[in-house]
């Protein structure tokens, strides 16, 4: 970066950082990209890729410790933890290493410290060892999030911990209270419990997953109490205290209140941006009341040339969100007219079993006015699916009934992550539920379901019983 000046300049290198800065490089620009803690951010380092692989271990552990039913005897299981963990961040430092050979290999600087603006084209950048000042022509801000810590609740990486605290653990705690009935609360409080945990799950609002499809949501509420995870929803933790051999927490609930016995507290009740430490009141960039920039579609904010993206830009907290995003935000800068932020994001929840949901639900279509047909199919009469010893769940497909556009897919089962994809494309394409059930899937795999959920919703369902 010659005479310490970029033409486009990054903060923040996690799954939007790191991407904004590649591509504002493949389409010419001179980039730099300024990170304070290490390449990939808090989703690589301490979030979707380590909790990614110990729930997978965990749910391979759970497996063998239940196959007796399909004729496998599997004895003396045990749980390595410090190896477990290891084999996680080894994962971990492999796609680091790998982010760090593709900026290199793009040409990207990258530099270490904390990043504060002076001015709307400046910068200041404080490393370990020296600070110094970058002049910028454009800006791409990508700093993420950091979790809301309830009062009371501070996370002290010992008695309470956060979801950064709880994946690194190196001995398994017996008793576990989760703060918050989110997908980051039930991800990780099912990855304790397969390993052996005690769990209770403590949920302000009536249900668990808020925000879920609600019908996914109950199939992920009945499989929590098959497995003995105690969920108290309604409910409210009022105080820590210290107890003997652990801790204690007060809880509020419809019933009154109780007190809840347990070793470690793990608190998962939201994130919110990492907008307060960049000094934006000296660039002039605009903050909405939630404290997220505001952006355009094209992730420009009020300043001409500073750009925002991911977290720090608004919901939903996603990590391809915050991909997509900075691919928008380069082509904006690059001079492409029709870059645009994208407006059908997948989410996915890796519970047992998982969610995946894209485009509308039934009940947001029907709040638009849309006359609606749907179809369900359960993986209950699934052969693949029974064939995996995991017939809990069902795929349901959403569409418009006079076109039979698709606007919305809703799947609750295994695998549910892998095959939403499919859903994703056929909505942005624009198809209709004749395209789906026209399309021959494989036999037996659990794309099917989509196709049968197809078939429903056109009301002449083959596999299962119309009622």
């Amino acid at each position: 970066m010659s005479g310490r000046r970029a033409e486009t300049l990054v903060i923040g290198a996690g799954p939007g950082g790191y991407v904004a800065a590649i591509r504002a490089a493949q389409l010419g620009r001179r980039a730099a990209v300024v990170e304070r803690a290490r390449l990939g951010g808090v989703c690589l380092n301490a979030g979707c890729i380590p909790s990614k692989a110990l729930i997978h271990a965990a749910s391979l552990y759970d497996k063998a410790r239940h196959a007796a039913e399909l004729g496998i005897a599997a004895e003396r299981l045990s749980v390595d933890l410090d190896r477990l963990i290891e084999w996680k961040d080894a994962v971990v430092r492999r796609l680091a290493d790998g982010i760090a050979r593709l900026l290199k290999g793009n040409r990207v600087e990258t530099l270490q410290g904390e990043a504060t603006f002076l001015s709307p084209r400046t910068l200041l950048v404080r490393g370990a060892e020296q600070s110094e000042v970058l002049e910028f022509e454009e800006c791409i801000i990508a700093t993420g999030s950091r979790p809301i810590e309830l009062p009371g609740f501070a996370v002290d990486g010992k008695r309470v911990l956060g979801s950064s605290e709880a994946l690194a653990l190196r001995a398994l705690p017996r008793r576990v209270l989760v703060l918050g009935g989110g997908y980051i609360g039930l991800e990780i409080g099912t990855l304790w419990q397969k390993l052996g945990s005690e769990v209770t799950v403590v949920e302000v609002t009536p249900s668990i997953l808020p925000g879920a499809e609600a019908e996914c949501a109950r199939v992920v509420a009945r499989n929590l109490k098959k497995r003995g995870v105690r969920v108290l929803t309604g409910s409210r933790a009022l105080a820590l205290e210290e107890a003997p051999g652990g801790a204690r927490v007060r809880v509020a609930g419809a019933k009154g209140e109780e007190a809840i016995e347990c070793d470690v507290v793990l608190s998962t009740v939201g994130r919110r941006p990492l907008s307060d430490q960049l000094g934006l009141e000296a660039a002039g960039v605009r903050l909405d009341e939630r404290g997220f920039i505001a952006v355009d579609e094209r992730q420009r904010t009020n300043v001409p040339g500073i750009y925002a993206i991911g977290d720090v830009a608004g919901p939903p907290l996603l990590a391809h969100k915050a991909s997509h995003e900075a691919l928008a935000a380069a082509a904006a800068i690059a001079g492409e007219e029709g870059a645009r932020r994208p407006r059908l994001i997948p989410a996915v929840v890796f519970t047992d079993p998982e969610i995946a949901s894209v485009g509308l639900t039934e009940s947001q279509a029907r709040a638009q006015g849309i006359d609606v047909a749907a179809g369900k199919f359960p993986f209950a009469a699934s052969g693949r699916a029974l064939t995996m010893n995991q017939g809990d769940g069902f795929s349901k497909i959403v569409a418009e009934k006079g076109s039979g556009r698709v606007l919305g897919a809703h799947v609750v089962g295994a695998d549910a992550s892998e095959i939403i994809g499919e859903m994703g494309l056929a909505i942005a394409l624009g198809a209709t539920l004749e395209d789906l059930a026209r399309t021959v899937h494989a036999h037996p795999t659990l794309p099917e379901t989509l196709m049968e959920a197809a078939e429903a919703a056109l009301g002449r369902a083959i596999h299962v019983l119309e009622r």
